[in-house]
């Protein structure tokens, strides 16, 4: 369904443009796919709080946990719902805001040169089918379109941030993701 990227952004999916991107320093080429989780509130699934997290619309009256991060500048390239829904936030060539103090494989910032994809989920609890099925056509779109791009460089956030960060967390069955991107 998600099989083609066009000009940076994912056919098919909903196109809510954050602010909260910039350029990629320098000539840096886009090497490594960040996988994580988020929800808002959290545990709590479905609504537009995250599309607002990511466009700075939070209302930090609409729960006690917004006014702990509405404040935050932050973004993903892409967010995958609970039911399979795609919303891209950051075009691919831009850098996104997702990784926060973060090294992989001797490399700081890896900001500068991934891409975060967000699943809707926590931890704790399994993903939905759904989710792995469309986060293995957006990978096998994403490794097409940008070489330096594999199976090998597909991380978790916790991977990238071990000590500050847990997501995509043990819920997370990387077996079966990496077996339906067999054909990759």
């Amino acid at each position: 369904m998600y099989h083609q990227i066009n000009s940076h952004w994912l056919t098919g999916a909903e196109a809510i443009p954050s602010p909260n991107c910039n350029e990629r320093p320098g000539q840096q080429s886009i090497s490594l796919l960040v996988i994580h989780n988020i929800s808002l509130p959290p545990g709590q699934f479905g609504g537009p709080h995250i599309s607002e997290l990511f466009t700075n619309q939070l209302q930090p009256e609409g729960h006690p946990y917004f006014a702990e991060v509405c404040g935050m500048q932050v973004s993903s390239h892409v967010l995958i719902r609970r039911d399979g829904s795609v919303i891209q936030y950051v075009p691919f060539d831009k850098r996104a805001w997702h990784a926060g103090d973060s090294c992989f494989d001797g490399t700081t910032n890896c900001n500068d040169f991934s891409i975060g994809i967000e699943l809707e989920g926590v931890d704790d609890q399994l993903y939905e089918a759904i989710q792995y099925e469309r986060l293995a056509d957006v990978t096998r779109a994403l490794i097409s379109a940008y070489p330096e791009l594999s199976q090998q460089r597909i991380v978790g956030h916790s991977d990238i941030a071990p000590g500050r960060k847990t997501d995509p967390g043990p819920a997370f069955d990387w077996d079966n993701y990496l077996k339906l991107l067999k054909d990759v």
